[in-house]
């Protein structure tokens, strides 16, 4: 954890003005042939200005940070459905991904350029989603390791693979603003993540026709800067709140769980010390207003001789395996 030099240090730069160098430096790296929002301001429009149009820009950001009040096209979301699979008459089929206003987008990633120098010293090392130098690969090795040292001294390793109904979606912003302060984000920051989810509105649109507006009172903002921090963040309490004894031994460290962003595995030396983490981690989750979907998580044993684990969590049973 940060001293508390470096925490106020922290605070004063999060809470200054929004200066051009902070927004050019964004602009910059907007990517290019991305769609736009519902104010139609492609990435290349922003690329393009001089620094007059920037200064503008920064003067528009200033105004919302300072007054609290997001423009409404910066709040609204454009829904376009991505077909996956199967009958493309059935809805479950399709995947919607959100384009968002380019310069909202802009001020979001001023403001997660700032939330991230305060939260990131708090995430666990267990977390390596969204994190700068971290990646799949990182959560591949440490379980490759560990199963490995566990195998060669015949010790079985217990293992649950966690997949939560929705996450994103599913978060709760009363639950999230709480995590924030307790995180060490306060006003004006706070305040200025909270206005941009004050008046949350999506419409959906198909081969250019658009649906009538709908207002979005729960779960993160897809498509906006902030929302992988502010998950991982979010999912980080949850994680050390459950946290007990229970663990696999590596070296030094006791290994009990390993994150990637709502992709979560537990670890455990007993199907009995498994099934405590498991009853932990649900009810943690439960609190924190998230569901663990029972159908879609995975119980998994390595060890020399077959055996059987079976799991119980929210009434409903997690596919159990044998040895491996």
């Amino acid at each position: 954890m940060p001293s508390v030099e470096e925490a106020e240090a922290g605070d004063s730069e999060a809470d200054s003005f929004i200066s051009l160098v902070e927004v050019t430096e964004v602009v910059s790296k907007l990517l290019s042939g991305t769609g736009p929002g519902v104010d139609e301001i492609r990435p290349e429009y922003l690329k393009s200005l001089d620094v007059v149009g920037l200064s503008w820009l920064t003067r528009l950001c200033s105004i919302v940070w300072r007054s609290g009040t997001v423009p409404l096209d910066w709040q609204t979301g454009v829904v376009v459905p991505l077909f996956k699979k199967g009958d493309r008459r059935v809805c479950s089929n399709y995947r919607g991904i959100t384009l968002l206003s380019l310069p909202g987008k802009v001020y979001a990633r001023v403001l997660e350029r700032r939330i991230r120098p305060l939260v990131e010293p708090r995430i666990q090392e267990e977390q390596c989603g969204f994190r700068p130098g971290r990646g799949t690969l990182d959560q591949r090795h440490t379980l490759a390791r560990v199963l490995e040292g566990s195998w060669e001294f015949a010790h079985p390793v217990y293992m649950c693979f966690v997949d939560l109904e929705k996450a994103f979606d599913h978060v709760p912003r009363g639950i999230l603003w709480e995590v924030l302060r307790e995180y060490g984000i306060r006003d004006p920051l706070l305040r200025a993540i909270r206005s941009l989810y004050d008046r949350n509105r999506s419409l959906v649109c198909i081969a250019g026709s658009k649906s009538d507006l709908f207002t979005v009172h729960v779960g993160l903002r897809q498509g906006c800067p902030l929302s992988p921090n502010l998950f991982i963040t979010f999912m980080d309490r949850i994680s050390r709140r459950s946290q007990g004894s229970e663990g696999i031994r590596f070296g030094d460290h006791r290994i009990s769980s390993l994150l990637f962003a709502d992709d979560v595995v537990l670890l455990a030396s007993s199907d009995r010390d498994l099934q405590q983490a498991l009853g932990r981690f649900a009810a943690e989750c439960e609190r924190a207003g998230m569901r663990i979907s029972a159908s879609k998580s995975e119980a998994m044993v390595l060890n020399r001789k077959m055996v059987a684990c079976t799991l119980q969590v929210g009434g409903g049973d997690p596919p159990s395996s044998g040895g491996v």
